[in-house]
């Protein structure tokens, strides 16, 4: 008996072990084959199962409406709303929440009852530029080609409903809660509409593309996950780096359906990114909520009446030339804190776009170093050398105009006004201004990163000093407010260390909202010329630029007729730059479209370091208007004889000064303090034989 039942026990044990070398043979996917016996197929185990072969890929399946709502609205719950008819063909209902609207759908299974649901609800806020790929996702094939984006669609459902709102197509500037712009979002009581904006100067483009699909945050997938889903095998290409260590920018582009896309980031992932985003956005109408500011920067084709896009196209534009300038940043005299420039677009295309000029700076003179003769730059902050730097293009282009040169004078932004004497800019010619930094003074002084004004009202403890005046200090950096008293400043009093002072950039460009930036020499020939966007590198904060910027001027009562309070568009860009810690530069450097190289100008004594004036000084600037005035004398938009000085020159501007009088006057009515002047002594000069 024992015998016996060590016998099974110890077959029971190599069974086992046989077992267990098969199953690891099998696991494996090798062990050796037995021969072919009777049962089973020749092999007489009951538990082993031939190995299925391997199934060749088909082809990927077109996901249905309800794959697709899921991706968008992850996480919804649908619900069976009812089930009549017999047992053998039920009619189901289910329902679906989507956005607070519930949508029902009905089939003869609940799938397919859920499968209604969700194409009305995708129905309901998406809308597709491509007809066949829409049908093909709601299951449907088409005998004809049907297009979603129009009017005339062949279901009977609101294209928009709660999901997004689109813009209406006079008014597509629209700010989001970030104080970035957007073509979605709430608008924004302190912009203006692009007829406001751009009425001196309105981009003729076409009209706004139809209103995009939003996919919310609450969706895992970003911008290239999203694109490769649609479009896949795409690949991404790297184009250009540039900037210094600390604030790289990488461009990558990517080609889809015969078109090529590029974006732009502080790293390549994220300029990735950017360039899937600008596919989406542009084939598929595709915005991704969690980067409403992040539009990247396709290189033709581009429109650039979209805000984001035409404020990240003007800052890349204008770095990229300051790159090349200093030979890709490895000049001694890329070294700068603030960078500036002005860009011209003749378009709604980027490659029509053209840099006017560059700049970089942060300080003024010292008082010491003024000269009666004007030949030394007073304030070298990058955006105020950008606005002479383009003043002289001005110039330049005039004289272009004048010119028996058949292709010169074609080439001219100018031609003369209708219905009066003078010049004025050709149609759609815009100038774009871009600063790296929030410029500084009012629009600067608050933290960019705080809070919007709560309902309760502006608690802030320096809430008083909102909008208030303030001055540049000689030879550094900052701002403070005016004061009541000690306004007028005497030559005598700053060569014995009276400080000089400034007004600071915020407040300068609020003036040129009103008078124009062409100055009052300029508008003896020419109109009042505005900037039609103010672009911002970093530091952007939508309410105090707004403010700084026309907000606090708005109040202006007797304004000349030929000026008007310019509203410009006002947008940060998506890369912001990084901040520029240390010490600023003693030099400033501009370059106009034209010139060979950089001028480097000492900030301290406003000359170059051998002593040699400056290209944009008064006293340069002013022999350039002399010879226009002289050619022109018969066709002024301003009569007057020839000036014995820069001082008589610019005060016989009577309606310029006018408008500036009446600037002045607002923001003392206001509350806001009293515009600092130079010593006269300054612009009392005569140009020498």
């Amino acid at each position: 008996m024992s015998c016996c039942s060590t016998d099974v026990k110890e077959n029971h044990h190599v069974d086992r072990l046989v077992s267990k070398d098969r199953v690891a043979a099998l696991a494996a996917g090798g062990g050796g084959k037995r021969p072919l016996e009777e049962g089973n197929n020749g092999h007489t185990h009951s538990w082993y199962r031939p190995k299925k072969r391997k199934k060749v890929p088909g082809p990927v399946l077109p996901k249905n409406a309800l794959m697709q709502l899921n991706e968008i609205k992850p996480g919804l719950q649908y619900r069976l709303l009812s089930q009549t008819g017999p047992v053998h063909a039920p009619v189901f209902v289910m329902t679906v929440e989507v956005n607070g609207q519930l949508f029902d759908g009905s089939g003869p299974t609940k799938k397919k009852a859920k499968l209604t649901a969700a194409e009305k609800a995708l129905r309901s806020f998406v809308q597709f530029p491509n007809a066949s790929e829409a049908h093909i996702a709601m299951g449907r094939t088409l005998s004809v080609h049907t297009d979603f984006t129009s009017d005339q669609a062949d279901f009977p459902d609101p294209l928009f409903n709660a999901f997004e709102t689109p813009a209406p197509i006079d008014d597509p500037f629209y700010l989001n809660s970030n104080g970035s712009f957007s073509s979605l979002g709430v608008k924004d009581p302190l912009l203006p509409s692009p007829v406001q904006n751009l009425a001196h100067n309105p981009i003729q483009s076409p009209l706004p593309p139809p209103p995009s699909t939003l996919i919310p945050p609450t969706s895992a997938k970003n911008s290239v996950m999203i694109l490769n889903e649609m479009r896949p095998g795409l690949r991404y290409d790297f184009v250009s780096e540039n900037g210094e260590s600390h604030a790289k920018n990488f461009v990558m582009s990517v080609t889809v359906d015969h078109q090529n896309f590029q974006g732009s980031g502080r790293n390549k992932r994220l300029a990735k990114a950017r360039a899937a985003q600008a596919v989406l956005s542009t084939l598929f109408n595709m915005n991704l909520d969690q980067e409403p500011s992040q539009q990247p920067i396709p290189r033709e084709g581009l429109q650039l009446h979209l805000p984001q896009v035409l404020a990240n196209a003007v800052s890349r534009l204008v770095v990229e030339k300051f790159s090349e300038l200093t030979d890709n940043f490895t000049s001694p005299h890329a070294r700068r804190k603030v960078l500036a420039g002005v860009v011209m677009t003749t378009g709604a295309d980027v490659k029509d776009a053209q840099v006017i000029c560059v700049s970089t700076g942060t300080k003024c003179i010292n008082g010491e170093y003024m000269s009666d003769r004007g030949l030394a730059l007073n304030d070298c902050h990058a955006e105020i050398v950008a606005r002479r730097s383009l003043i002289r293009f001005l110039y330049s282009q005039l004289e272009h105009f004048l010119s028996n040169s058949e292709e010169e004078h074609h080439t001219s932004m100018f031609t003369r006004c209708d219905s009066r004497q003078g010049f004025r800019l050709k149609d759609h010619v815009q100038f774009h201004l871009y600063i790296s930094t929030s410029p500084c003074g009012d629009a600067r002084i608050f933290s960019p990163h705080e809070a919007g004004v709560e309902d309760q009202g502006d608690r802030h403890p320096n809430r008083k000093a909102r909008g208030q005046l303030r001055t540049k200090i000689e030879s550094g950096e900052g701002t403070i407010p005016v004061r009541s008293s000690n306004t007028i400043q005497t030559w005598d009093g700053v060569l014995q260390g009276e400080r000089l002072l400034t007004m600071s950039c915020s407040d300068k460009i609020a003036r040129w909202n009103v008078v124009g930036f062409q100055g009052s020499l300029m508008s003896y020939f020419t109109e009042p010329i505005y900037f039609s966007s103010i672009i911002l590198g970093s530091l952007y904060h939508a309410d105090h630029l707004s403010r700084a910027m026309y907000q606090r001027i708005t109040e202006m009562e007797d304004l000349s007729p030929s000026f008007s309070l310019n509203r410009p568009l006002l947008s940060g860009i998506s890369n912001a730059e990084a901040r520029q810690p240390g010490k600023a530069p003693n030099f400033s450097v501009n370059w106009m479209v034209g010139d060979t190289g950089l001028e480097v100008i000492n900030a301290t004594t406003g000359k170059d370091d051998l002593g040699r004036p400056s290209r944009l000084c008064k006293h340069a600037l002013y022999r350039r208007w002399m010879r226009l005035h002289c050619k022109l004398s018969s066709t002024l938009r301003i009569r007057t004889l020839r000036p014995s000085s820069y001082h008589e020159a610019k005060q016989a501007a009577l309606e310029y000064h006018s408008a500036k009088q009446t600037l002045f006057r607002s923001f003392l009515k206001a509350g806001l303090g009293v515009w600092v002047k130079k010593p006269i002594e300054q612009d009392q000069f005569a140009l020498t034989s």
